[in-house]
């Protein structure tokens, strides 16, 4: 991640898009909350990230402490199209915030 933390829940939502769409699982990881975050994950093997449209949004803002980014986001895989829509939980923790978890749609 270049620059300073994304300093709203949607912020980050679309800096995480980028950085699967880059291939960048160091910014993936350093983003995701500790008590959630897998030790270390490959997106070598993943899907082409395409595009991203955020659905809603609940909170998330520089003075709240959780936030709800709802997202559709889609990719191309094995010669078709798809798309995830998640409903993701964020945390402000020590004034940053992380992907805490999310409910596929």
């Amino acid at each position: 991640m270049v620059g300073n933390w994304p300093t709203t829940a949607e912020a980050l939502m679309r800096s995480r898009f980028e950085a699967y769409r880059d291939g960048d699982a160091g910014w993936v990881l350093e983003s995701w909350h500790e008590s959630t975050r897998p030790e270390s994950l490959d997106l070598s093997e993943g899907p082409v990230w395409r595009g991203l449209q955020i659905v809603d949004t609940v909170a998330g803002g520089p003075d709240d402490d959780t936030g709800i980014v709802e997202f559709r986001a889609t990719y191309r895989e094995d010669g078709g199209m798809g798309v995830l829509h998640e409903r993701s939980r964020f945390v402000r923790e020590s004034g940053r915030w992380y992907y805490l978890d999310g409910d596929i749609r």
